[in-house]
């Protein structure tokens, strides 16, 4: 777990960004309808989970700055004995600044009379345009009071400022207890995964390798997955973002598992390859051994200063060495490198940046160059080979899916993986799978 510490110092961090005399607002999710009168399972918005550790809907953080002093207010649903029988308890504005470590609680009902009062005289109102429409229209009310009502001494804010790239810098450097959660998440989801090679076999479905994943991860404490869980045997692991899992594992066939739980908010994503069978056919073992090399080569640019476009360009290079030696590119190494005909066979990227969101957030580009790693950062290396069952190669090689993919985090003079502890290697997996 966060301390409430760690939280008010991040509030802090972020209003130190940010010129004085601000008003910032930031709002938690919403329940979403499933069907009817059932919701979907909640799940906090990042920024504000990143900022508060509160995980209720229906709330929204306040931060002022003004004069170089600062104070961050909640405000939250009330205690109401009724709705808790129904739905479960809520903290409620009364326990919120002991629970929580803000400076003052409220009840949303006082969310809009606050803001105006508070919104009067600053210069500027941070927050996120667009992202939640009720309370953009609550904010353009408010500005539409202050600007009508001069003679009351309201002054209305002059200038709208997006809050979201100065949250998501911070977020994009993990901490000590974040890369601690990171750890057991990866370390859940790699028991997880060697789970599901050991209870894989014939004649069993995609789903019911769903359900051993999920069930290991809720049993260690990840009640939910970080993303939609895909099992792709056979030719569904040349479809990307394949998340139907309903086919039988046939004899002979690879499965493609890319899961990962999500523990207190921090996500985990790991992709493993291996065959229903427990061996490696010749054909997929040569596939999936360029497709590890090819990562291999990625993590050497994992390091302070190396980018994500460097691990990018290692990668190709391997992989289209490899398919011009298994007669699948045809043509000189340079040739096919610069025309990028590897692309035919590997479409996606080589990562991206992994934290409370699986596709976290963080830049790629700074000041029109690319990223720098630095450490602390978290970030996910995949590379892959998806050769469908229509693509003009050798009907060995077709309908092939192959990916392998961990998760690292960045340090002073490299790189920790953080799912190191999932067999990726031909003789591991095989080893594993032999004691099912």
């Amino acid at each position: 777990m966060i301390a409430i510490q760690e939280y008010a110092v991040r509030r802090q961090q972020l209003l130190a960004q940010l010129e004085d005399n601000v008003l910032c607002i930031v709002p938690a999710a919403r329940e979403v309808t499933r069907s009817r009168d059932t919701e979907f399972p909640f799940r906090q918005d990042s920024d504000f989970y990143y900022l508060t550790g509160f995980n209720e809907p229906d709330a929204v953080l306040v931060m002022e700055k003004s004069q170089g002093k600062s104070v961050s207010l909640l405000f939250c649903r009330e205690r109401d004995p009724h709705a808790e029988i129904w739905h479960g308890r809520r903290l409620g504005p009364e326990r919120a600044v002991a629970a929580l470590g803000v400076d003052a609680a409220f009840s949303l009902s006082q969310l809009e009379e606050e803001v105006l009062v508070r919104a009067n005289g600053k210069s500027r109102l941070v927050f996120a345009q667009g992202a939640d429409e009720a309370l953009d229209n609550m904010l353009f009310s408010t500005l539409a009071q202050l600007r009508s009502a001069p003679k009351k001494g309201y002054i209305a804010p002059k200038l709208m400022q997006d809050i979201r790239p100065a949250v998501h810098s911070l977020r994009h450097i993990k901490s000590a207890a974040e890369i601690q959660l990171m750890r057991r998440a990866a370390e859940i989801s790699c028991q997880a995964h060697i789970r599901a090679m050991q209870f894989c076999a014939p004649g069993r479905y995609e789903y019911q390798l769903e359900a051993e994943l999920h069930h290991e991860f809720a049993m260690q404490g990840a009640r939910y997955p970080a993303y939609g869980t895909i099992v792709g045997s056979g030719i569904n692991a040349c479809i990307l973002h394949y998340t139907e899992n309903q086919d039988e594992l046939q004899a002979g066939d690879l499965v493609l598992i890319d899961a990962g739980a999500e523990l207190c908010g921090y996500a985990a994503d790991i992709t493993r390859t291996f065959p229903v069978s427990g061996q490696f056919s010749p054909e997929q073992a040569q596939l999936y051994q360029l497709v590890l090399d090819a990562q291999l080569a990625a993590f050497q640019h994992i390091h302070p200063g190396g980018t994500l476009p460097q691990a990018m360009d290692a990668a190709a290079r391997v992989l289209t060495q490899g398919l011009i030696q298994l007669g699948i590119l045809q043509g000189e190494l340079q040739d096919n490198i610069q025309s990028q005909h590897y692309r035919d066979y590997f479409m996606h990227g080589i990562g991206h940046w992994l934290g409370l969101d699986v596709h976290d957030v963080g830049d790629y580009k700074r000041d029109g160059e690319d990223q720098p790693l630095v450490p602390g950062m978290v970030l996910t290396i995949e590379p892959g080979l998806y050769i469908s069952d229509l693509a003009e190669v050798e009907a060995k090689w077709r309908g092939i899916g192959i990916r392998i993919e961990d998760n690292l985090l960045v340090t002073a003079d490299g790189y920790e993986n953080l799912t190191a502890a999932c067999p990726k290697h031909i003789a591991d997996i095989e080893r594993l799978m032999a004691t099912r």
